[in-house]
């Protein structure tokens, strides 16, 4: 059974919003930081957002800065990411990674050995 599952994915307009969700079933001590990424044919995997379990701290790429917002979900083992004015260099196959990451000095590369999602489809046409 898939331990980390996308869903919200779809075909929208351009300024359009989506939101994603990530339903996380590892052991809560098996992770402490989730993060989505994305890759469309062609292009280098992109990751996007992260957010520790705990806390507040947050990163975003410099690409969806401003209009993506990664939150947790009233669940524990819930992630959002609230996706709006999308553009359609945002189409992209969406990952849910997670991982069991140090608290600080922490790198997007660091989720390469983590849990990974099958991926959910977001599409933007203009």
């Amino acid at each position: 059974q898939a331990q980390i599952a996308e869903s919200g994915g779809g075909s929208v307009q351009a300024g359009g919003s989506l939101k994603l969700s990530c339903a996380v079933s590892l052991k809560f001590s098996a992770y402490n930081s989730v993060a989505w990424f994305r890759q469309s044919p062609g292009n280098e995997r992109e990751g996007v957002a992260q957010i520790y379990m705990t806390g507040s701290d947050r990163y975003y790429a410099d690409s969806v800065k401003g209009r993506f917002t990664i939150s947790r979900g009233d669940a524990m083992n819930i992630v959002h990411l609230y996706m709006k004015r999308l553009e359609p260099a945002d189409t992209a196959m969406y990952y849910c990674a997670a991982a069991l990451l140090p608290r600080v000095g922490a790198k997007m590369s660091s989720f390469d050995t983590g849990h990974w999602g099958p991926g959910t489809q977001v599409t933007v046409v203009s």
